[in-house]
């Protein structure tokens, strides 16, 4: 549905893009993740037809971006980053402004209009001006133009900014409807938002795609860690020395016991735990690592 083939894009002699290419399936909710400056905004206007990039080519549904514009942004609904509003208008005023401009035709302008606000949340706010409202609320009303419509492809730019936490469960369970029937691309700061809704994530360092990662893939790995009551000599020296071991980091635990993190090609809790019986170590703990969308980006960007 989404194909963006080998972009880039400079700013002077900032290279923002370097070669960035990624699928989208349709149905499919993906992440958009990376450090600030690394590209994800650079990434959404090229991809919106907001900005030209200088190399590469973004088709949608098949469509060149840059060759049929106007084709293409009328079937994309977008919320960016800071949504341009009016606020001298109501929430009704500027939602039937937006889809007077997106052509919703007359037979379909009431549903349409009326799922985008129940959708939202924003029905007892109608008739406030927008200048009024929370930054959380204005978020919403930026959300329901985005939808209004009906998109094939809805692009959201951190979506969840401003937001109460009933309110991001709301939209989260949103744009998991949502995904019924549109292809979702979703950039977020909060880990645990795109943890919570998206299928894959697609991670940008320094202008380059560094991961693209079904969020399913990700779970247990080969990494263990061991706690003790108290550290005795020798300890490093025999976790290394264990067979298939690669690594073996010295940690504190969380409530300061000494601990290590021992990584190897495959699980080895079965004989870190015979190990530590041999020796009558005072364990406190050992479990295999578990791999969050956290540490798997937080890997990749310390090592970028």
């Amino acid at each position: 549905m989404i194909q963006v083939q080998n972009i880039a894009k400079s700013y002077g002699a900032i290279e923002a893009l370097r070669g960035v290419s990624f699928d989208i399936e349709p149905g499919e909710i993906v992440g958009l993740l990376g450090p600030n400056g690394a590209g994800k905004s650079t990434a959404i206007k090229i991809i919106t037809g907001f900005l030209h990039p200088d190399n590469g080519v973004v088709e949608i549904d098949g469509v060149n971006v840059q060759e049929d514009l106007h084709a293409v942004q009328a079937r994309i609904g977008y919320l960016s980053e800071n949504t341009p509003l009016y606020p001298e208008l109501s929430v009704q005023g500027y939602l039937t402004m937006m889809a007077n401009l997106r052509s919703v035709p007359d037979n379909d302008f009431i549903p349409q209009l009326s799922a985008a606000v129940y959708g939202t949340g924003l029905r007892e706010y109608l008739t406030r001006p927008i200048a009024s409202l929370s930054k959380g609320l204005r978020q919403r009303v930026g959300l329901a133009q985005a939808i209004l419509h009906k998109p094939e492809f809805l692009i959201l730019d951190e979506p969840t900014v401003g937001l109460d936490p009933t309110q991001i469960v709301e939209i989260r369970a949103l744009i998991k409807q949502l995904s019924q029937d549109a292809t979702i691309l979703f950039s977020s700061h909060i880990l645990s938002e795109v943890e919570a809704i998206c299928d894959r994530v697609v991670i940008i360092i320094n202008g380059e795609v560094k991961a693209d990662q079904r969020l399913n893939e990700l779970g247990m790995s080969n990494d263990a860690t061991l706690v003790l009551q108290s550290a005795g000599d020798g300890v490093d020296s025999a976790l290394a020395a264990m067979e298939g071991v690669t690594r073996v980091q010295p940690l504190r635990s969380r409530d300061n016991f000494p601990a290590w993190r021992v990584s190897s090609a495959s699980d080895i809790t079965p004989q870190i735990y015979d190990l530590a019986r041999e020796r009558a170590w005072p364990v406190r703990e050992i479990r295999r690592d578990i791999v969050t969308l956290e540490s798997f980006f937080n890997r990749l960007a310390t090592t970028a």
